[in-house]
């Protein structure tokens, strides 16, 4: 077991996701994928090992999303998006089956479940070149739905918090966000400005329902925001942003403390009331290798931990 996860193998690095067990303050167990592979830690990020030995394979397979089950510590489901398909575990990481979408091989770069996916097995794999796929079993059997979806670059996916009633997804492209109100089968282009993207990250607030905002962070554009359900977009222009928005973290009680943060390009910001005013999420700390990936296990809460991904390989908690 490794100490920390470092960047030691040359030319296998960049943490492009990061996703913790919803019982991580008392499992400790989170993921990390990388350009090396999937690699798990039991204690909170402190030591390493790699997730996919069982699968005895002859080079290192790169992760590029990942998301985990709502049950996990019950349940033990996890899916990661690779080169070519998606994996899935039921026992925690410990043994993996792979399906394989259609050829030519796409990039699975973003994974959302349906909030209800013990009752529907529905999941959703946003690739780059190849638009989106939907499984409704549980991931063993996927299906191309792209119908309106005229950019088939898709960097994000983000899922209603009641999408078992709305049956609402947005996709950030290349060029913008779409938005589907039938469950993937059809897609149409929002408002958002198409010189400001690509968008790289998007998030929306728990009570969605009744309180539609969105956010969605752009590669070299900033922050915006919709309070709308993306029919129209603002500039969060008090967020003074030179680089890409990298990861948007939203409070589960953002309808009332109106918190969020936001990992940049090297540093981390968080704001109180809803985007108005921001402050570092702790002073003076900066990233010099690159952040990638953000992930708060135990929410954003004033002294609360942060896990992040960098770019030389390596994951540090702060």
């Amino acid at each position: 077991m490794e100490k920390g996860l470092t960047n030691e193998n040359e030319g296998q690095q960049v943490i492009f996701a990061l996703a913790a067990s919803p019982d991580f303050s008392t499992s400790g167990i989170c993921f990390a994928g990388r350009d090396a592979g999937l690699f798990q830690s039991v204690d909170e990020g402190e030591t390493w090992h790699s997730s996919l030995d069982a699968l005895a394979l002859p080079a290192p397979l790169p992760v590029t999303s990942l998301t985990l089950s709502k049950a996990f510590p019950t349940d033990g489901i996890v899916f990661a998006g690779t080169s070519g398909g998606v994996l899935h575990s039921a026992d925690g990481g410990k043994t993996w089956s792979i399906q394989i979408l259609r050829s030519p091989s796409p990039l699975v770069s973003s994974l959302v479940l349906s909030p209800n996916f013990a009752n529907d097995g529905m999941l959703f794999a946003g690739t780059v070149q190849d638009g989106i796929f939907r499984s409704t079993a549980q991931g063993d059997q996927w299906i191309s739905w792209n119908f309106g979806l005229y950019d088939s670059n898709i960097f994000c996916l983000a899922i209603s918090p009641e999408f078992t009633n709305d049956q609402l997804l947005f996709a950030g492209t290349e060029s913008g966000i779409f938005t589907s109100h039938n469950g993937g089968r059809s897609w149409r282009e929002t408002s958002f400005p198409v010189e400001r993207a690509p968008v790289i990250c998007m998030a929306l607030s728990p009570d969605f329902t009744h309180k539609p905002i969105l956010f969605a962070g752009a590669d070299s554009a900033g922050l915006f925001r919709s309070t709308d359900a993306g029919r129209t977009w603002q500039a969060v222009k008090s967020l003074k942003v030179s680089g890409p928005v990298n990861s948007i973290i939203l409070s589960d009680d953002f309808s009332n403390d109106l918190s969020l943060l936001v990992g940049l390009g090297d540093h981390i910001m968080v704001s109180r009331d809803g985007g108005e005013i921001w402050k570092n999420w702790k002073k003076g700390l900066k990233f010099t290798d690159g952040l990638v990936s953000v992930t708060a296990p135990s929410g954003i809460r004033e002294g609360s931990s942060l896990l992040v991904g960098l770019g030389d390989g390596r994951v540090v908690k702060i």
